[in-house]
Formats: structure tokens, C-alpha cells, sequence
């Protein structure tokens, strides 16, 4: 044996070794990947789909290779395809996360929503050597939230048929008995006020939402206002301040809550004469949201008055009762000023669950 062959002999020993583990590992890789309910494939840093599992072809039921490297695109429903290659091109020039929902065609022809993710893998100098994602059939995730918004909007619906069912009963019942005409009338703005809130946060369709605009507080309360706001085009109740996450966990208590407020400022406060006006600031205060009514320009107050309305009670129950706040007011001479001191988690469930985990 001469000196190069003793020299050579450990490099192909290790040369060996090497391309043997490699088969090993993936061969490994192989067998995790196929096991998998999951559809899995790889891809080069360029993009180029160069692997899938056998899960994949069996979904889909194309050939072994047919769907090397732009060929997955067709197996994606028309109306789908501009939009995968538009997130697919995206994630490729800037290391994003590939993260989409799609209709994919199975092998019997029948498009099935699926979700597709995909991550970078990069070596140390921080460039992308291979994508790898997986393919996930969520039809049927899909169809059961379908049934479930379709459930919510008819229940939502029936409880508005009820609402207005309501307020025609007291109607109709306030012309049989005059007398109580006045009573009458304050029930059907409350139950109006009401309705006005299920409206805001009820379950919508794509087809319903854009008519109600942003579903936040600040959103709420200027359609809750919109009866009020507007005198020869100048508004007159302004809402200045922190916005904030709105849903219907606090909606009925908010409407009852400025309802009353808008209601008697309209007929003894700043909104019963023409250059009455009312500010209405919200702001964030750390744990608490506080939200600051100020009425201006209206009839000068005497005092506290001596007795306490139903609407003063409804208000502070809806405020202390049900939002956990605190209410304050103040008689000023200039006019109404009332606080309501909230939880900042009282208005959204989604920032009390966020709390919640935070902590």
C-alpha cells in the first residue's frame, strides 16, 4: 500500500460516513413526513417545489412529480390562484411566514378549503437554504363555522323582529290609555336605545356590516347620537379622545347609560337649546377607561335637584351594576358634568381575555 493510498482511505471512510448519515436522516424524514395526516413539501430559497409526502398525492391524486415547481399552482381553485402566488411571491422576497387559506382540488374534482403554511430554514449566516410547509383540509372547520354565523344571524335578526314587535305594542297600547302617553313614549326610547346597540354589535353579513361602520366605542356612540348631533350642519355632542375595542358586553349598558344622558339633555339640559352643546371625552387611564360627559351653553343649573329620576337609577345601575364602574355627577352652573370610571376590560371580552393572559 503506498503512502497516498494510506492518506486517501480516510477521507472516502469519512466521505462515506457522511453520505450515509445523510441517507439516514433522510430516510427518517421521509418516514415522519408520510406519517403525517398533514400535506408536507419543501421547497429551494427560490421557491422551486421540489418534495411533497405521500399524503399529498394521495389528496390531490396527481403523479409522483407532477407538481414540481410552479405545477401546485394549478390545483388551486381559479378564484384562489392569483392570490396564493401573490403571498407565496411576498414570503419568498421578504422570510415571512407563508401562512393562507385556499380551496384545493381533490382527486375526485371537488375543491376543499385548506390552509397552507410555510417557514425558512437558514443557516447561519442568517439566508434561507429551504422552505418547508404543510397543507391542512379545514372544510370542515369551515362549513361548521358557516352554520354557526348563519345560526347567530337569524337568532340576531328575531331578537330585532322582537324589539320592534315591542315598541308597536306600547304604541298601540299608549292610544288606547292617553294618560299614559308620557310613559309610553320614555319606554319605547329606551327599548329604541336598545335596539340601536343590538344593531351595532349584532352578527353581521359581509352584505350588513359596511352600514354600520367600525365596530369601536367611538363608532358606537356617534350612531347612538346620530338623533342629536346635527344642527344646520354643526355638530353638537363631540366625542374627542382614546378609542377603544366595542363589543356586546358592554353595549346595552353603554346605550341605557348615554341614552338617558342625550334624552335629558335634549329636554331640560345643553341639547334643548340651539347653541347648547355637550362634550363627550374618552380616555385610557392605565387599568380603568374614563369616560367624561360635559354639557355647555344650555340653562343654567340651580343646584342638585331634589329628587332622583328613574333615568339618574337606570344609569348609575347600568354603570355600577353591570360595568363594575363608578359615576359620578356634578351640577355644575354651567352645566351636567358625569364621569363613568370603568374597567378597561368592561368593553371588549377579546382585551379581557388579553388581560387576563398577560398576567
Amino acid at each position: 500500500m503506498t503512502s497516498t493510498d494510506t492518506q486517501t482511505d480516510p477521507i472516502e471512510a469519512k466521505l462515506a460516513r457522511t453520505v450515509a448519515a445523510l441517507e439516514e436522516s433522510e430516510a427518517k424524514f421521509r418516514v415522519l413526513a408520510d406519517s403525517m395526516p398533514q400535506m408536507v413539501w419543501s421547497a429551494l430559497p427560490d421557491g422551486f417545489h421540489d418534495y411533497y409526502n405521500a399524503r399529498w398525492y394521495e389528496f390531490t391524486g396527481v403523479p409522483a412529480g407532477s407538481t414540481d415547481g410552479e405545477g401546485w399552482a394549478g390545483m388551486f381553485h381559479p378564484e384562489d390562484q392569483e392570490r396564493a402566488w401573490e403571498s407565496w411571491r411576498r414570503s419568498l422576497e421578504t422570510g415571512e411566514l407563508y401562512d393562507i387559506e385556499y380551496r384545493l382540488r381533490r382527486a375526485d374534482g371537488v375543491y376543499r378549503w385548506t390552509l397552507g403554511r410555510a417557514a425558512p430554514i437558514r443557516n447561519e449566516a442568517g439566508e434561507i437554504t429551504r422552505w418547508f410547509g404543510t397543507c391542512t383540509d379545514i372544510e370542515d372547520l369551515k362549513r361548521a363555522e358557516q352554520s354557526k354565523d348563519l345560526l347567530s344571524q337569524e337568532l340576531s335578526h328575531r331578537i330585532k323582529n322582537i324589539f320592534a314587535v315591542v315598541s308597536a305594542l306600547i304604541a298601540l297600547s299608549a292610544r288606547q290609555f292617553p294618560e299614559a302617553r308620557a310613559f309610553a313614549s320614555a319606554v319605547r326610547t329606551r327599548i329604541n336605545a336598545l335596539a340601536r346597540a343590538h344593531e351595532f354589535v349584532r352578527p353581521h353579513s359581509e352584505r350588513s356590516r359596511p352600514l354600520l361602520g367600525s365596530l369601536t366605542l367611538h363608532g358606537f356612540l356617534e350612531d347612538l347620537f346620530r338623533p342629536y348631533a346635527k344642527l344646520e350642519g354643526r355638530s353638537r355632542v363631540l366625542i374627542t379622545g382614546d378609542d377603544a375595542e366595542f363589543d356586546d358586553q358592554a353595549a346595552t349598558s353603554v346605550a341605557l347609560l348615554f341614552h338617558e344622558l342625550a334624552t335629558n339633555a335634549a329636554k331640560y339640559g345643553a341639547l334643548s337649546v340651539d347653541d347648547g352643546e355637550v362634550i363627550l371625552e374618552t380616555r385610557r387611564r392605565g387599568d380603568r377607561f374614563v369616560l367624561a360627559w360635559e354639557e355647555r351653553g344650555g340653562p343654567p343649573i340651580n343646584g342638585v335637584p331634589e329628587r332622583t329620576g328613574f333615568g339618574s337609577t337606570l344609569a348609575a345601575l347600568s354603570v355600577e351594576g353591570q360595568l363594575g364602574g363608578r359615576l359620578e355627577r356634578e351640577w355644575a352652573p354651567g352645566g351636567l358634568k358625569v364621569v363613568a370610571d370603568l374597567p378597561a376590560t368592561a368593553l371588549s371580552r377579546r382585551r379581557a381575555a388579553q388581560n387576563v393572559a398577560s398576567q
